[in-house]
């Protein structure tokens, strides 16, 4: 009997399989729309958290860089599934498709329970190796409640994964758009109608995670309408199924561990040349940055699913089309994003500030947004590199691009302009610009040596 997929081939199937170009605009799209609703959500709830002053700001400032592990874990076995599927489409193998879904699943419980345990056990301790002191009991607040959600964020983020690899992105940006908009509607009711403060801000994460986990398992077990099945009936062990997920989704994690690492040195940096309102000015800023991160990332996202369907059909050509498109669009929208920032700087702003405990920080975090322009234009070349590499099962290769950008240039080249140069936090700021062009230039350049190589091999 043949497994259920080969009877149910969908749109999203028939698009991955098709021309790349078309693909990844496809799928960008409908990722665009779910992230850029989730980011607005990011913002909001910062918004929402600075009317109770920059000690709350800076206190998810602290947070961040642990959140950001639990965002990368989620990513990462979402690529990770992505990846492996996406491969075994290419291939034509339904039935490892189908398991190799269910072991996503299972190693997203696995990982989930290991990590909440540690997350709050020794929560205390990271927050203040991460210099919180000043904000630690705001800080514990918040993150005790939100990393009690861990299983939530990680199943959301694997079986998202999932559906990309089968081209599902339009059922994908359903599932981010409730979530975003429930939090975005408990946000102010919690906060401040029921008087929780930072806390409200942490259970309107946890509420909107849980709900759009029950509407997954509601599309995957009850509706069963999807090209993938979790049904046991197809589950076989298998070591090589579970190394497929985790050869990409392990670096791929670790890849947003690097940039939390990064994320943290830049903290202590901050605090080091402009105490802890240069964090919350970078922390503020920084979620703006990331909204302008949204086209970019949504195009990588897609880029993978592409590449694991080109990689896996052995169609290196469209491999190095999937590339060099990616990057064109990403560099047409980065461009579209700087211009567009630079100009809303001012009052993009006045939106974190309007407390009289915020508005000092108003003229620098304009100035933080208008340096970050040319940050930008220069992320789309580094990214759909490292997305290349994720999608043909090479996470190992995309992980050591990421470690030399964070790590080797961007924190290097921050710490030198701030403190070397004595240039405070606008040397960090101009440090995190510099070190971003040099890494997405080496990575851009290795991919394409490698997808040169695979022609020549392909055509031999």
């Amino acid at each position: 009997m043949k497994p259920e997929n080969e009877s149910n081939k969908t749109k999203g199937v028939a698009l991955i399989t098709g021309d790349p170009k078309k693909a990844i605009l496809k799928l960008s799209s409908h990722l665009v729309v779910a992230m850029l609703l989730t980011s607005t959500y990011n913002l909001i709830d910062a918004i929402w958290v600075s009317g109770l002053g920059g000690g709350a700001l800076a206190a998810i400032g602290f947070v961040t860089p642990l959140y950001m592990i639990l965002v990368g874990l989620s990513n990462g076995l979402g690529a990770g599934a992505t990846s492996s599927i996406s491969r075994c489409i290419g291939a034509g193998d339904t039935k490892r498709v189908n398991n190799s879904a269910i072991h996503a699943i299972i190693l997203t419980i696995v990982i989930s329970i290991f990590i909440t345990l540690l997350l709050e056990f020794f929560l205390g301790d990271m927050l203040l190796m991460l210099g919180a002191k000043a904000t630690l009991n705001l800080s514990l607040i918040y993150g005790r409640i939100v990393f009690a959600g861990t299983i939530f964020m990680l199943f959301t983020g694997s079986a998202y994964g999932i559906l990309r690899g089968e081209g599902d992105t339009k059922r994908t940006m359903y599932a981010m758009m409730v979530s975003a908009i429930i939090n975005m509607i408990l946000d102010p009711i919690l906060i401040y109608s029921f008087g929780l403060g930072i806390a409200g801000a942490a259970w309107a994460t946890l509420a909107s995670q849980f709900i759009v986990s029950a509407v997954i398992i509601y599309w995957f077990f009850h509706k069963k309408d999807t090209f993938t099945s979790l049904s046991w009936k197809y589950f076989k062990a298998d070591f090589q199924v579970a190394k497929s997920i985790l050869e990409v989704a392990l670096p791929a994690s670790v890849e947003f561990l690097v940039i939390s690492m990064g994320t943290a040195i830049l903290n202590i940096i901050f605090v080091a040349v402009a105490g802890t309102d240069a964090v919350a000015i970078y922390s503020a800023g920084w979620r703006v940055v990331m909204i302008g991160f949204v086209p970019l990332i949504s195009i990588g996202a897609g880029t993978i699913t592409v590449a694991g369907v080109a990689y896996g059909a052995r169609k290196y050509k469209n491999l190095s089309i999937a590339h060099s498109y990616s990057i064109k669009i990403g560099m047409l929208v980065a461009l579209a994003t700087s211009i567009l920032t630079f100009i809303l700087a001012p009052y993009i702003s006045m939106i974190f500030t309007y407390s009289p405990q915020t508005s000092h920080l108003s003229p620098l975090i304009t100035e933080f947004l208008r340096v970050m322009c040319l940050f930008y234009i220069f992320i789309p070349p580094g990214l759909m590199s490292n997305s290349i590499f994720q999608g043909v099962g090479k996470g190992t290769t995309s992980l050591i691009l990421t470690i030399i950008r964070q790590l080797l240039f961007i924190v290097i080249f921050a710490y030198i302009l701030a403190i070397i140069f004595n240039l405070g936090q606008k040397g960090a700021w101009w440090g995190i610009v510099a070190g971003d062009i040099v890494g997405s230039t080496i990575a851009y350049l290795w991919a394409r040596i490698y997808i040169n190589r695979l022609q020549r091999i392909g055509s031999a």
